[in-house]
C-alpha cells in the first residue's frame, strides 16, 4: 500500500513550504503543532489540514508575528481545514503551493499594511514602536536568514511602493541594526553587513524594472560627497526616480571632488544630490562650486539644481542654487517637478535661485 495515502513526510512538507525540516520539528516541539496523527504512533505523516497549518505558520511568522502567537492561530487553521477539507487519497496538499524564492508560503491574498506595534522579544533589536513587516525583516536578519529578507523585502515593495517601504520597513530596521552594533561592541556587524547588502539588492532591483526612461532631457546626478560611504539613501532616491522613469545617473560612495565636477560639466544635468551622512562629511564649499558651475551655449547657460540630502547638511544656512530635502518623498518631488512632472509631497527647504 501506498505511504502517501497516510499524509506526506516532514521532509516533503518541508519542501512544499520552502523551510528546513529541523525548523519544522522545532514547531512541533515548541509549540505543539505536531501531525493530527501519526503512522504506527511513530512517523509523522501531514495531511491536507496539517499542511494549511503550517502554510499559515509560515506566513504568520514571515510578517513578524511572535512564533507562540503565530502557533496559536495556525491551530485555529487546521480545525478549520478538517472541517471543510476532505481526505486526498494520495496524500497531496493540493491548496498548498511552493512559494517564491522557496522562503515562505505564498498568503492566498496580499496582506492589508500592519499596524504600528511595540517590538517584542525575539530580534533583540531596539524597534519601538513600527510595522508588523519591519519586525519580521528584523527577525529573519537576526538569523541571518537572506532568502526570507529577500522575499519579504520584495513583497514589501510590490504592496507598499518604494517610499512607504523604505521610510517605514527599511529604514527602521537598518536603524536599530545600527544602534544595536554601536552598543554591542563588535556584535552585530555580520547583521548590519547582510541586511544592507539584501536592502541594496532589493533596491536596485527595482531600479532596473521601472518603467522606462521617458524623459530624453539632462539627467539627474547622484553621488556621496568625498569621504561619505553610506550610499543606501541614494539608492532609494535611484529607485524612487526609476520609479517615475526620469533619467539618472548613480556616482556612489566617496566621489572626489574633481570627479564630480568633470562629471557635471560633460553631463549637464538638471539636478546633483549630494549625500552627507555625518556633518564631518559635509563638503559646504564643493557644494556651493557645483551650484554654480554652467554649461550650454553662450547666452543660454544653465546650471543644475543641488540637492543637499542627508543629516550632514544640517545647521548650516542655504547657498544659492541649493535645496534641502527633507526626506525621500520631498526628493522625488523636487527633482520630478524639474521635469514638468507633478510633484510628490512637500517642497523642502531651497535658497533662492534654484528654479523649483
Amino acid at each position: 500500500m501506498d505511504d502517501t495515502a497516510h499524509g506526506i513526510t516532514t521532509g516533503a512538507v518541508a519542501r512544499r513550504l520552502g523551510v528546513s525540516p529541523t525548523t519544522v520539528r522545532s514547531w512541533e516541539r515548541r509549540y505543539g503543532i505536531g501531525p493530527a496523527v501519526r503512522a504506527d504512533g511513530r512517523h509523522r505523516r501531514w495531511s491536507p489540514a496539517d499542511v494549511a497549518m503550517l502554510e499559515e505558520m509560515c506566513r504568520l511568522t514571515a510578517s513578524g508575528v511572535p512564533p507562540a502567537e503565530a502557533a496559536r492561530a495556525a491551530g485555529k487553521v487546521r480545525k478549520a481545514a478538517e472541517t471543510r477539507t476532505p481526505a486526498v487519497p494520495d496524500g497531496r496538499a493540493a491548496a498548498v503551493r511552493p512559494p517564491a524564492g522557496g522562503a515562505v508560503a505564498e498568503p492566498a491574498a496580499e496582506p492589508a499594511p500592519g499596524p504600528a506595534r511595540s517590538a517584542r522579544a525575539g530580534s533583540g533589536l531596539p524597534l519601538g514602536d513600527v510595522r508588523q513587516e519591519c519586525r519580521g525583516l528584523a527577525r529573519a536578519a537576526v538569523r541571518l536568514d537572506g532568502a526570507l529578507m529577500e522575499a519579504m523585502l520584495g513583497a514589501a515593495l510590490a504592496t507598499y511602493g518604494l517610499v512607504t517601504t523604505w521610510e517605514e520597513i527599511m529604514t527602521p530596521t537598518l536603524h536599530a541594526v545600527g544602534r544595536k552594533w554601536e552598543s554591542s561592541g563588535d556584535r552585530y556587524v555580520e547583521v548590519e553587513h547582510l541586511l544592507s547588502w539584501h536592502v541594496s539588492t532589493a533596491l536596485r532591483r527595482a531600479a532596473v524594472t521601472g518603467p522606462s526612461v521617458a524623459s530624453q532631457g539632462p539627467p539627474t546626478l547622484l553621488a556621496c560627497v568625498p569621504s561619505e560611504q553610506h550610499t543606501l539613501p541614494l539608492e532609494a532616491l535611484a529607485a524612487g526616480l526609476a520609479e517615475q522613469a526620469l533619467p539618472t545617473s548613480m556616482f556612489g560612495a566617496a566621489v572626489p571632488a574633481e570627479a564630480l565636477d568633470a562629471a557635471v560639466r560633460r553631463s549637464g544635468p538638471a539636478a546633483v544630490v549630494l549625500w552627507s551622512q555625518a556633518r564631518s562629511t559635509a563638503d559646504h564649499a564643493l557644494a556651493r562650486h557645483i551650484a554654480g558651475t554652467t554649461f550650454g551655449m553662450r547666452g543660454a547657460r544653465t546650471g543644475p539644481v543641488v540637492l543637499l540630502a542627508g543629516p550632514g547638511w544640517r545647521g548650516r544656512a542655504l547657498a544659492p542654487g541649493t535645496a534641502r530635502p527633507g526626506g525621500l518623498r520631498e526628493a522625488i518631488g523636487l527633482i520630478s517637478g524639474l521635469y514638468g512632472e507633478p510633484s510628490a509631497g512637500n517642497d523642502g527647504e531651497r535658497a533662492g535661485g534654484t528654479g523649483v
